[in-house]
């Protein structure tokens, strides 16, 4: 069940970036207004991925967010080209604990 989540996490994690990346696309960098399209889809994509889940939603949305911080880094170092320092990959080892934290205990609880 933790590979499963996890990676539907990630999946949810590059519809989100790619969806708000898009926009920001068109909004910063005077991209086509065509953009919005793809990027409403990929937005709407992730918010039925996040549906898919079997706990409440508000600890979905806690664990969620560990793996969207290590994504997002993982996107500035691809996408973006940024080199991560140390300490952002020990933030991301600490947001992806507190996600495994999240996840062990949804047996126990609904």
């Amino acid at each position: 069940m933790l590979l499963k989540t996890l990676g539907l996490f990630v999946v949810s994690a590059v519809a989100e970036i790619v969806g708000c990346f898009l926009a920001y696309l068109w909004l910063r960098k005077q991209g086509s207004a065509w953009l919005l399209l793809p990027a409403a889809f990929s937005l709407v994509l992730f918010v039925w991925l996040l549906t898919l889940h079997p706990a409440a939603s508000g600890r979905v949305y806690a664990a969620y967010g560990g793996v969207y911080v290590a994504t997002a880094l993982v996107w500035l170092r691809v996408v973006d080209g940024v080199r991560l320092s140390a300490l952002d990959w020990l933030g991301a080892g600490v947001a992806l604990l507190g996600m495994l934290i999240i996840v062990a205990g949804w047996d126990s609880r609904n």
